[in-house]
Order: C-alpha cells, then structure tokens, then sequence
C-alpha cells in the first residue's frame, strides 16, 4: 500500500472563520467566482478550516453545497511520496519531453480558478504558480524509483502553470489510473514562487466521482487493470470538498476547480 500520507491542519469553528474574513464574513466572498455570485445561507453547521503550519498558506472550506461560494478555500493535503520539482511550463503535461511519447488514457481538460483572501476581501490571485502531477493509466508516477516500477528520467504527467489576469490556469492531460490503496486522485500544488525560504505554498488533492471513474475505467487502456481496491469512501485522504464536478463529452473528461487561499498571515 502506498502510503500518501494523512490530512494536515487543524479544524476552526464558523465563528474563527467569520472573524478570520472580516466583520462581513462570508458575505465578501459573493460574486468573486468565475460562475457568478452565490449567496451565503443562514446555517447552524460548522465549516470546517484547516491550517497549516507558518510555511504554508491557510485552507478554509464551508460544509454546505448552498452555501459555498465559488471561491471557496480547499482542506490542505500533504503532497505524498511522488512530488518532483521538475519545473515544466507546460500546459499540455500528457507527453515526456524528452522521447515526445504520449501516454495513453482518456483526455482530461483540467481549469483551476485561484482566488485569495486577503483582509477580508476575495479577488483574483495573478502570477501563482500551478503544479499539477498524477499516475498514468497502469497506476505509475514517471521520474521516480518504487518497487512497483522505475521511471526515472522520464517527465510525463508533470508540469505547471502560471495563473493570468484572472486567476486561471489551463492543464491537458489524461483521466488518472488508480493503484493499490489509494482512489483515483490528481495532486497539486499552488506557491508564489520557487524559492522555499521566500514564498508560500498550499499542497492538496483532487478526486472524482465514481460512477465517472467506472465509465472511464471500462475503457482502454484501464480496463486491463480491472476495479479499484480503494474507492473515495474507504480513503483514508479523501475529502468530498475536494471532489470535482467532472463530466464526459466527445472528448474527453472536462472539469474547474475553484481554490482561494488566505494570504493575511504571508
């Protein structure tokens, strides 16, 4: 079993969380979403907020669907054993650069909208950089050494970008295969820089549904592997805040992915 490691941080109340964005709460966050204003609901249920140590940004999540709005902070996640800083621009990660092969799967068209909170306000966050790094098909991370297989020197299904204007970064890649212990997850990590003294950064996981993940694992080439061992409810990682709102077209899976991040302590 591959072991990625347990969730990070502390949980807050919904009271630290409205005094953590302002006497207006949650309310700021309306409206500052790609997908347009969301309004806050009146509730009695606690949202969670993890934190995580000084180097890190701070995570925040509200619990309940109605009343999230669009840019929503994520639980942060540790980065598991297969993060290589290999530094690729690259918005299209499918290929090794070095061979130009390919890998094989299903195209997966992956949108991150990154947004920060900082006193009290939520806007855009330009100029942040975007790792994304998953498994291929069979379930093997490229340029690492595991007793399952040996990639070293190979590069495919890394790289990152550098959010524009309005916070959004584009990545093409392919649907993720699964190993033994682990669901089907996409990691990913969010910094200012590449300096470690110097910047921030904010590590977490993406997931995905599994009537999604059956239809894509019924196909070539996952439908060698045959079925998980591991799915999102038995996942010790798994949070359902980080789940994507994947769907399936003609081409391929097509998802957005909307994080905010807390830059009040940086």
């Amino acid at each position: 079993m591959i072991n990625d490691d347990e969730p990070v941080g502390r949980i807050l109340s919904r009271r630290e969380v409205l005094k953590l964005l302002g006497a207006t709460g949650l309310a700021m966050l309306v409206g500052c979403g790609p997908d347009g204003p969301v309004t806050e609901q009146a509730t009695s249920t606690a949202a969670p907020v993890a934190t995580s140590g000084p180097a890190q940004a701070t995570a925040t999540t509200v619990s309940e669907v109605a009343a999230v709005p669009a840019c929503v902070v994520r639980p942060e996640l540790t980065e598991g054993p297969y993060f290589v800083d290999e530094r690729l621009n690259r918005s299209d990660i499918r290929s090794d650069p070095s061979m130009g092969d390919v890998r094989a799967g299903l195209p997966l068209a992956l949108t991150f909208a990154v947004s920060q909170i900082n006193n009290g306000a939520c806007t855009p966050f330009p100029g942040a950089i975007v790792d994304i790094w998953h498994c291929d098909a069979a379930g093997a991370y490229s340029d690492v050494s595991d007793p399952r297989f040996d990639t070293t020197g190979q590069q495919w299904l890394r790289g990152y970008q550098v959010t524009d204007d309005n916070g959004l970064v584009q990545f093409t890649s392919i649907f993720p295969g699964w190993y033994s212990g682990r669901t089907v997850h996409i990691h990913f990590k969010i910094r200012t820089g590449f300096d470690e003294e110097n910047s921030y950064e904010f590590t977490s996981q993406l997931f995905f549904d599994k009537a999604l993940a059956d239809e894509v694992y019924a196909q070539e080439p996952y439908v060698v592997k045959g079925e998980q061992d591991t799915l999102n409810s038995s996942d010790g990682i798994y949070s359902d805040t980080l789940l994507l709102a994947a769907t399936m077209n003609d081409t391929g899976v097509a998802t957005t992915f909307d994080i905010a991040l807390d830059l009040s302590d940086t």
